[in-house]
């Protein structure tokens, strides 16, 4: 029973690192679903982890579709399933009792700190687990944000040990050793093995803060801002950055499906409801038995008006693509986009890739600095599509409100407020840009529920994010 009760343990502790491991697959950007992570976990209940190979490879099987993702997995596997860095030697052994007592005796003459990085290093016996969480903890892990900050958290921990000084230290260990009359022989094997120690030591250190700042990033909520490029303005990347970005699009895009999930699971429960309780405990002269919850609609209905005029096409294009890799977590979606006149393009984005679907949408429509007529096109809309608006429907216009002096219609905007659960502006433009020239914003503004400055990737990730929080 005690066999059975260990083997139990053991395999909720890999369950449990194996949801992890999912966690920290999607933050990565790795698109990984429920039913995927729990073929991952029946694979691993029958072919088991003892034959390491095997294991990881009915992980990257179950979990990994894209061989652009490989590199992910292979890193992440590393830190998740890593063996905590190869174990340390003990040079103790080889030693004769009178050479360990010449040994234990230089070790007491060095510094404190030292005395004990070189005790690790001979003796065989480094920090233990709870030890290495801790100095990677004090040397920055918890906020460590990518792997080239692991590798700085590392070095720095590696030099409080005393790493820097370390040559200097083993030297001077090994004179007095001499000194002290313990034979070359004796010096030599040493002196390899603390030098493979400290090689071991190193690559522990190394696993376990890289193992550290990846758990923190699956359980940072907003994570989704780390880079600089998202904070630059969508006009003034370059076509190199650009792409560096829409690359950047999926990654964040499981991010916030991995959040919105997580809601939904929070959620599921739902809100007491007294009237639903009282009707249902009628027949118990009121004593409430049974308690009943208002389910809240997790999914949101979207209806999404986007502006791609030539000076709006550079932010229209991140906000599509990042719909069209959400689709899944939104109940029903219908989308239109306007520059003169308003079209609907919800069967473009539903039936092509998203680079496909955003460069057919994008180019079958003319630019022009100076078409873009929101006034006609909200008519437009009112006239033939005014059925896509219900009560549980968020409404999002993306555009920076200039109307080239055309109507703005305010009359068919409350329209819109009236039917709609909710509307949402989405603009590139500063607050004070608003209401000089042709923009209409100041007048659109007060009749939306929210207005959501989105001049980079990291604003309209959050704005996005903020839209299925509140669905």
């Amino acid at each position: 029973m005690v066999g059975v009760r260990v083997e139990a343990i053991l395999d909720g502790r890999m369950d449990n690192r194996i949801v992890e491991f999912v966690r920290g697959l999607r933050m990565a950007g790795v698109r990984v679903s429920l039913a995927e992570s729990m073929d991952a976990l029946h694979a691993v209940s029958v072919l088991g982890v003892a034959d390491r190979a095997l294991f990881r490879e009915s992980l990257r099987t179950t979990l990994i579709k894209e061989s652009t993702d490989f590199s992910v997995f292979d890193e992440l596997f590393g830190l998740y399933f890593g063996s905590g860095g190869p174990p340390l030697q003990s040079a103790v052994e080889d030693l004769s009792a009178s050479e360990q007592k010449i040994l234990k005796a230089a070790l007491a003459t060095m510094s404190d700190r030292l005395q004990q990085l070189l005790d690790w290093l001979t003796s065989g016996d480094g920090p233990s687990k709870e030890e290495l969480e801790e100095m990677a903890r004090r040397s920055g892990a918890n906020w460590a944000n990518s792997p080239g900050d692991a590798r700085w958290v590392s070095r720095r921990l590696l030099r409080q040990l005393g790493y820097r000084h370390l040559e200097e230290q083993i030297d001077q260990l090994l004179a007095k050793l001499r000194d002290m009359g313990m034979s070359s022989e004796a010096i030599e094997t040493l002196l390899g093995i603390v030098e493979a120690n400290q090689e071991a030591l190193a690559e522990q250190v190394s696993q376990q803060v890289g193992l550290q700042v990846a758990r923190e990033r699956s359980d940072r909520a907003r994570e989704f801002h780390g880079s600089d490029l998202m904070h630059k303005p969508f006009h003034t990347l370059t076509d190199v950055e650009a792409e560096q970005l829409r690359k950047e699009v999926q990654r964040l895009a499981t991010q916030l499906r991995s959040r919105a999930a997580l809601r939904r699971k929070r959620g599921k429960a739902g809100k007491f409801d007294p009237k639903s309780t009282i009707r249902a405990n009628q027949r118990f002269g009121g004593v409430p038995f049974k308690i009943k919850y208002k389910k809240k609609k997790l999914k949101p209905n979207l209806v999404l008006i986007c502006d791609i005029s030539t000076s709006m096409r550079p932010v229209a294009e991140f906000m599509l693509r990042i719909i069209y890799e959400l689709q899944d977590q939104v109940a029903k979606a219908r989308s239109f986009v306007f520059n003169a006149d308003m079209e609907e393009i919800s069967v473009t984005l539903a039936g092509n890739r998203a680079a496909e679907a955003v460069t057919e949408v994008l180019y079958g429509m003319p630019p022009g600095y100076y078409a873009t007529d929101l006034g006609h096109s909200l008519d437009s809309f009112f006239k033939k599509w005014s059925d896509a608006i219900g009560n549980s429907t968020s409404v999002i216009i993306l555009g920076d409100g200039r109307n080239n002096y055309n109507s703005p219609r305010i009359d068919l905007m409350k329209w819109m407020h009236r039917r709609a659960k909710r509307l949402l502006w989405f603009n590139p433009e500063h607050r004070r840009q608003w209401g000089t020239g042709d923009s209409d914003m100041l007048e659109y503004a007060p009749i939306c529920d929210s207005v959501y400055q989105v001049r980079n990737l990291a604003q309209l990730s959050s704005a996005v994010d903020e839209l299925l929080t509140g669905s």
